[in-house]
């Protein structure tokens, strides 16, 4: 988040984009109706009417996959109507005449067909995003889970340059983290572009540094391999070893059958968790780590806060804090690691290697946390990204983007869209929450939400089984008749591995990112007989 939750009390406007607020983080969905209880103004760009546009003054049902095209219609409105902020686009940006240039090509009508709205709606959203200033954006994996995720991130950040809601309080682009700890691994290197404080491993100036402090010679100067790659380097033998730490990717990425195939052809599988899952069922070697409370450490937020975690319980069995594990396999590769506690691989490593945390040490972390970037001791941390302007790479830079569908659409065959996303009580795919009797008790199953128009079509009535079919696979789920769910599409979770969306989801990916297009696919459904021997109808 370029911003704080802090803030959201203070806003005067929320612009919320491809996020289920409500359910995939309740505590932030708290805030924002909170707000909007004090009279801040809430707009939802969303195809599904999810329980927080209950709370919005508009709502836009814009199609799966139309983002681009709709925001690019949008900051057409914006520059005809002369209701952009011409100040900061000129003294804190670049590449106006391009952006320009390009979503001119987008005027309202065709914006407005592709994502599925209103000429009228499109202009109404636009002008209202112009009529308050600050207003914060919010987004979720509704933006990023697709195959144009990171031109959807660009737009995103387009729109918000162009409004001028860029290095001020109550504005920015603000991601909501999909879980607790999805910031603090990436501010650690947990990506194969990256070292610590993301300084690039193409920079021969940071691998030199890195070089150094680790006491090893010749890092690579090539980003390494996405998870994709991965896997398919376990199926074609490029990858001979596949080291797994808290992930469950057997029941997390698209075309499960697939995954399960390329986890069986890894010559050595290391899993490193806190609970057996369905991907342990592979590994070669399983390390039983400490969870979270069961060791002292940091998680870093949403917002960019470094918080502290303490220890309240020993770990059960074998189970060893995570940074003891990887400190004993590097001793039996021949390196001794000096730091014998999270607190000291903090303080005497990340701090002193990455810049932006430099000023980051446990002693200042005991009550509320700080947020980067905190360069020194001395600094208070940073609530608010880029103010008056000032941009990491000096100014901000316009990217224009054009709109491309979803990979897979409705055709003949597979009519319907399919979208993913989670519900409220369960967390991923229930390593934890599925241990929890109550949780189990509010929700035991999967269901796929469909509309009352679609349920008619086919016969089926509120919590009947029916069978949702993709080009990958197919599952058995009960069907949860909502009008929230538009005609036309599925909505189901990940959460349960019989009835997982994962087994029909598309396994293709942002070309940079490589990011699943977990939000879009192409499906059927079918009513379930009970009965045989007659044909199910489907649509």
């Amino acid at each position: 988040m370029t911003n704080s939750f802090s803030e959201f009390a203070k806003a005067k406007m929320f612009f919320v984009i491809g996020s289920n607020m409500t359910e995939a983080h309740p505590v932030a969905a708290t805030f924002v109706k909170n707000a909007v209880m004090k009279g801040a103004e809430l707009i939802v760009a969303d195809p599904r009417r999810h329980a927080l546009v209950d709370h919005a003054s508009l709502y836009v049902p814009i199609k799966v996959g139309s983002d681009i095209a709709f925001i690019n219609s949008l900051m057409h409105v914006l520059i005809t109507e002369d209701l952009y902020d011409k100040k900061f686009t000129n003294s804190c940006c670049v590449g106006f005449d391009e952006l320009k240039a390009k979503v001119m090509e987008y005027p309202p009508e065709r914006g407005a067909e592709i994502a599925g709205i209103s000429v009228d709606l499109l202009k109404e959203t636009a002008r209202r995003l112009a009529s308050v200033k600050p207003a914060m954006l919010c987004y979720t994996l509704g933006i990023t889970e697709h195959s144009c995720g990171k031109n959807n991130v660009m737009s995103v950040a387009n729109l918000q340059m162009l409004l001028g809601n860029m290095g001020v309080e109550c504005g920015g682009v603000n991601p909501l983290r999909g879980q607790n700890n999805v910031q603090g691994a990436c501010d650690m290197g947990a990506l194969p572009n990256v070292f610590p404080g993301y300084q690039k491993v193409v920079d021969p100036a940071s691998r030199a540094k890195f070089e150094k402090a680790w006491g090893v010679k010749k890092l690579p100067d090539k980003n390494g391999l996405m998870i994709p790659h991965m896997m398919e380097g376990l199926v074609d033998g490029s990858v001979k070893a596949f080291y797994i730490f808290g992930e469950n990717l057997a029941n997390t990425e698209p075309d499960i059958r697939h995954v399960e195939h390329c986890l069986e052809s890894a010559e050595f599988l290391v899993c490193q968790d806190i609970f057996p899952n369905e991907t342990t069922r592979f590994a070669h070697v399983i390390f039983p780590s400490a969870a979270w409370c069961e060791d002292d450490g940091t998680f870093t937020n949403s917002e960019r806060r470094v918080n502290r975690v303490r220890k309240i319980v020993e770990p059960p069995g074998q189970a060893k804090p995570n940074w003891w594990i990887m400190k004993q396999i590097a001793k039996r590769f021949g390196h001794d690691w000096k730091s014998d506690s999270a607190k000291e691989i903090w303080d005497d490593e990340v701090s002193v290697l990455a810049p932006s945390l430099s000023g980051i040490k446990y002693y200042r972390i005991e009550n509320d946390g700080l947020q980067w970037p905190c360069p020194n001791t001395e600094h208070g941390g940073t609530c608010f990204l880029h103010q008056d302007g000032q941009f990491s790479c000096g100014l901000g830079q316009f990217m224009p983007v054009d709109w491309t569908p979803p990979r897979e659409v409705p055709d003949a065959e597979y009519p319907m869209v399919l979208s993913t996303g989670r519900r409220l009580y369960h967390y991923h795919t229930r390593t934890q929450t599925g241990r929890s009797g109550g949780l189990n008790d509010l929700l035991g199953e999967e269901t796929a939400d469909i509309s009352p128009i679609d349920a008619e079509s086919i016969g089926v009535n509120h919590n009947e089984k029916i069978r949702v079919i993709s080009r990958r696979g197919s599952v058995e789920v009960k069907a949860n008749v909502t009008p929230r769910v538009p005609k036309g599409m599925v909505w189901m979770a990940f959460h349960f591995r019989e009835g997982n969306a994962n087994w029909l989801t598309n396994p293709v990916y942002d070309p940079e990112t490589l990011t699943a297009e977990y939000k879009a696919c192409s499906v059927r459904i079918e009513k379930i007989f009970k009965k045989k021997g007659r044909i199910p109808f489907s649509f």
